[in-house]
């Protein structure tokens, strides 16, 4: 065989043997990616530990809106949206549960202890301890998940655009929800 045949024949092969193997690379990543759980999976399953050490899944509040507030005592705009949070929870006491979830960046339960015996929220204080902030890549709090009474993640939102406007904001979403709220009671009865 003459050298620029030979050339062609191994140019041939080795584009062949390169086009194989992406194509299996890109068969895995695909694979591997639909074999992840989304947000709304993560979410819909999560569960958190109480101050009291006993577990708390968002399964628990099926029926209620249910808003998890990650937060962290440190944080000024999480310290000061937790008035607000606390409104809401006395206005909506039978539609909306509010889990205050520190995440553990530095809180320590102690920490969290001393914040709660410190301030009277009608909040419910939760742990973090099955790391629902590193699955969702969690990077900066204040950071507000909500779950419909269906036990259905709606969405999630990051920060805080001051009492009033979170007011508002967290409101609106729990008036559009309500009726399936109360539905789900009056089922329960």
């Amino acid at each position: 065989m003459n050298t620029p045949f030979k050339f062609a024949i191994s140019t041939i092969l080795a584009l062949l043997l390169v086009s194989c193997s992406s194509k299996k690379k890109h068969k895995e990543h695909t694979k591997s990616k639909t074999a992840q759980k989304t947000t709304a999976q993560y979410v819909q399953q999560a569960s958190f530990t109480a101050l009291n050490g006993k577990k708390v899944s968002v399964s628990d509040f099926k029926g209620k809106i249910v808003l998890i507030d990650f937060w962290a005592t440190w944080c000024k705009p999480c310290v000061k949206s937790l008035p607000t949070l606390s409104k809401l929870q006395k206005k909506y006491p039978n539609t909306l549960k509010i889990l205050a979830v520190t995440p553990g960046f530095t809180d320590t339960k102690k920490d969290v202890q001393s914040f709660v015996s410190k301030h009277h929220y009608d909040l419910t204080y939760l742990m973090d301890t099955d790391s629902l902030h590193t699955k969702l890549h969690i990077r900066g709090i204040p950071y507000k998940i909500f779950i419909n009474p269906k036990g259905k993640f709606i969405k999630k939102s990051m920060g805080s655009h001051g009492p009033k406007r979170d007011y508002q904001h967290i409101k609106k979403i729990v008036e559009k929800y309500k009726k399936q709220s109360e539905g789900s009671a009056k089922k329960q009865s």
